[in-house]
């Protein structure tokens, strides 16, 4: 599912014959909804000569009739969801499209000029198709276009299809949408002074891609096609393991090392590390033996995990209770090896008690780390390091401790507002990218996290969880609709090449690219399900390069091959106006809610394989799946 397109390309672009072709080839949805079937509407064979000539006339009349109809085009449904009778039907024959400006999506009696003449700040652009389709231009519609076919797709309570009479209609149609959408997500008028206001003179590209500088990414793929063990594009999943949890898995802490770790509701499961997954239950932790808010017998779930010290010791973060925020005020110190709590954390700075909405490791395989004893915090509008030693560089004493102990603020900045920070990860140096509310990404370097090398501007989505490679030149953010995939990459002024970690990029700064489900395939996962937790494959030494990237929507777990997007001839790029957006992807079908996607450590991949398995975790399994060629 997913990596086949067959259920797209139901339409051929071609002459008006092949239109008329079209009407005959395509059921009509509203016979459909009355109830009668497709054999009761066979084509009847003309008995006269007379017969073909009035039928042929009557076509005539019809086509040349939507000349003289405004954006006129014809409209297909999507019905049959990914069954075997799947198929489109005709919508309207005939019907037009218009952009049209209001205060709402429903009322279906407001006259069109009217709607023109809204201007306050509350109103938003809308799509209208016929009397079937009202739409707020959005992202969320997961427009899609074939130029090439003179259509598009896209998701309106519904999954459907525009097609238009010519390609200059076509055109006119997606320029139309891109200024309603940007307008409708920065609130200004989508001209070119506007976008240099909101991405800046250096990222020009963002909103023009044709102006950005490719040759980032083609210096990416010669550098990729160069690495030892290429991926190959015919390989396909094969589960090997299905572990059964013991209670509903709330999160997934892949080890590199031995063990894995399954954190559900009443404890941490260990389960062990292999060649093609992980499997076989070890240990159990309870949490009722210890784990819980200091002076309340409340059982919190933790929401955040951090394996440290050679994964013999893991951080467990939960919200504040009683609190209606995804942020805590302290965390919990877990010796693995002996399943204790050793202590309660306390997260405070110059006395006072601060809190955080995330925390991470320094670095891509710093919790391999012996001796690591510090670890990153995130706030809204904090960046941190914190040590579990006092500022003399002595280990606390947390046993004989009779206060929760504080956590030292090592490093880090405090700023005054309006940074929103949501995510962040770390590269193989410890350089932290940043994602924040309003979609930018900052890079710091491992130096000084007071000022960023390097912001890339938002597309206007919250980013909600964002990832980088081991050598830091790529970064995949996730937002609820779609993935976007970031090179870093420049060259100075003496020619030397770095990444936007380093130092500041300039002007010669690639467009970004845009990974998305098809508008069906987006339908079908759901309404309330969006993108989570993309990453890179997991790897953590110089001269490797990651293969893949998974997201998780609902159900589905999604896996496009990295080679693959960064190939700037790749045949999703074809005909595509804006930024280039790939849809050639793999999805693995769980019959749960999808919990967490992750790839082993590289370490364990296998000779057949140049991946690392697959591990997918539900609130009830945990499944693995390997990377093997086709036979």
């Amino acid at each position: 599912m997913g990596a086949n397109h067959s259920r797209e390309e139901l339409f051929s672009s071609s002459d008006s014959e092949q239109d008329e072709n079209e009407e005959t080839n395509f059921e009509d949805a509203n016979e459909n909804d009355e109830g009668g079937s497709s054999s009761d509407r066979r084509i009847k064979s003309p008995i006269s000569i007379d017969d073909v000539d009035a039928k042929l006339k009557a076509l005539k009349l019809k086509y040349s009739s939507s000349t003289n109809i405004p954006n006129a085009v014809k409209l297909y449904l999507h019905v049959g969801g990914n069954t075997p009778k799947a198929k489109w039907v005709t919508s309207e024959k005939l019907t037009s499209y218009s952009f049209v400006k209001t205060n709402t999506v429903n009322d279906e009696d407001e006259d069109d000029d009217d709607e023109e003449e809204v201007r306050d700040s509350e109103s938003f652009w809308v799509l209208k198709v016929g009397s079937k389709i009202r739409s707020k231009v959005s992202v969320e519609m997961q427009m899609k276009i074939f130029s090439d076919q003179r259509r598009v797709d896209f998701v309106a309570g519904g999954v459907w299809a525009m097609k238009f009479f010519t390609e200059e209609h076509c055109k006119v149609f997606v320029t139309q949408f891109e200024n309603c959408l940007f307008e409708n997500t920065y609130n200004v008028e989508g001209n070119e002074k506007n976008k240099v206001k909101i991405f800046g003179k250096d990222f020009i590209g963002w909103a023009n891609p044709e102006a950005a500088d490719d040759s980032m990414w083609e210096d990416a793929e010669d550098s990729f096609s160069k690495s030892p063990s290429p991926a190959r594009p015919t390989q396909d999943l094969r589960e090997e393991f299905e572990e059964a949890s013991n209670g509903g898995i709330q999160s997934l802490a892949l080890g590199a090392l031995d063990n894995s770790f399954l954190v559900s509701d009443n404890g941490i499961q260990v389960v062990k590390n292999f060649a093609h997954g992980i499997h076989g239950k070890g240990a159990f932790v309870n949490f009722a033996d210890g784990y819980q808010s200091k002076g309340s017998s409340a059982f919190v779930t933790p929401k955040k995990t951090l394996l440290m010290k050679a994964e013999t010791n893991m951080l467990l973060m939960s919200p504040n209770t009683g609190r209606q925020t995804l942020h805590s005020t302290g965390l919990h110190q877990l010796d693995i090896e002996t399943g204790k709590v050793v202590t309660e954390w306390k997260f405070g700075k110059d006395g006072t008690e601060i809190t955080m909405r995330d925390i991470h490791n320094d670095s891509k395989g710093a919790q391999m780390d012996p001796s690591g004893s510090t670890f990153l915090g995130l706030d809204d509008n904090r960046l941190c390091r914190w040590d579990m030693r006092d500022r003399h560089g002595i280990v606390q004493d947390l046993v004989d401790s009779s206060n929760t102990p504080v956590l030292n603020w090592a490093q880090g900045h405090q700023f005054s507002r309006g940074t929103n920070f949501q995510c962040f990860a770390t590269t193989g140096d410890g350089s932290i990218a940043v994602g924040s509310l309003d979609g930018k990404i900052r890079l710091y370097s491992v130096s000084s996290m007071r000022q960023a090398k390097t912001a890339f501007p938002g597309l206007g989505s919250p980013i909600t969880h964002v990832d980088v490679t081991f050598d830091g030149k790529w970064i995949v953010g996730t937002t609820d609709t779609y993935l976007v995939l970031i090179c870093t990459i420049f060259s100075d002024k003496d020619g030397n090449m770095k990444t936007g970690f380093s130092g500041r990029m300039g002007n010669r700064i690639a467009a970004p690219r845009l990974l998305k489900l098809s508008p069906l395939d987006s339908h079908l996962a759901g309404a309330n399900n969006k993108f989570r937790n993309a990453q890179f494959s997991w790897v953590t030494e110089n001269g490797k390069q990651e293969r893949h990237i998974v997201a998780t929507v609902g159900k589905f777990s999604v896996i496009w091959n990295f080679q693959q997007v960064k190939d700037g001839s790749h045949e999703c790029y074809r005909n595509q106006q804006g930024l280039k957006s790939c849809y050639c992807y793999k999805i693995v079908l769980r019959n749960d809610s999808i919990v967490e996607s992750r790839f082993m450590h590289d370490k364990f991949a296998v000779t057949d394989s140049p991946e690392a398995p697959l591990v997918i975790a539900t609130p009830m399994k945990v499944s693995s799946f390997s990377m093997s060629s086709r036979r």
